[in-house]
């Protein structure tokens, strides 16, 4: 039994070749650069989770619910059926486009989406594993996103109360 386990977590941590799965403070550095930092209120940490939790940091996975019946895709796993192309298309742009290492459409995307009523909650993901956790600043433990020359209360993490 327990050898069926430890397998079981082996193959799911071994990553195809030419995958590019991103480090955590890569993600974290391109998610600030593209202005997630505290949009709408929601903590560069929250969103570095939520990648995790989505596409464990792949920016051009691609997953079909087919229970949901729709397919999600990038970093975020933003849903076809309404963000891209293959369905209302409420990003204006393709599915394919959210699939680019760079971000910068998955980002776009993710803007208007958490603009939306549910806010981060359109992530079931989001409220599973992120929304009340309290070790999310572990998801930024490391990486050093503020610039150099900047005073420490510039940078993305917020201060404990």
């Amino acid at each position: 039994m327990k050898a069926s386990v430890v397998l079981s977590l082996i193959g799911y941590l071994v990553v195809p070749s030419g995958a590019a799965i991103l480090g955590r403070c890569v993600v974290a550095k391109k998610l600030y650069d593209g202005g997630l930092n505290y949009f709408e209120g929601y903590s560069l940490e929250n969103w570095v989770c939520l990648a995790y939790f989505e596409s464990k940091f792949n920016p051009m996975a691609i997953y079909e619910n087919l229970p949901g019946g729709y397919t999600g895709y990038g970093l975020f796993q933003i849903r076809d059926w309404d963000w891209c192309d293959r369905g209302r298309n409420l990003c204006h742009m393709s599915c394919s486009a959210l699939l680019n290492p760079n971000l910068k459409k998955t980002i776009e995307c993710a803007k208007k989406i958490v603009k939306g009523k549910d806010g981060m909650g359109a992530w079931p993901s989001w409220s599973l594993n992120c929304r009340f956790a309290d070790n999310l600043a572990r998801w930024l433990d490391g990486c050093r996103l503020y610039r150099q020359g900047w005073p420490r209360q510039h940078s993305p993490v917020a201060p404990s109360k």
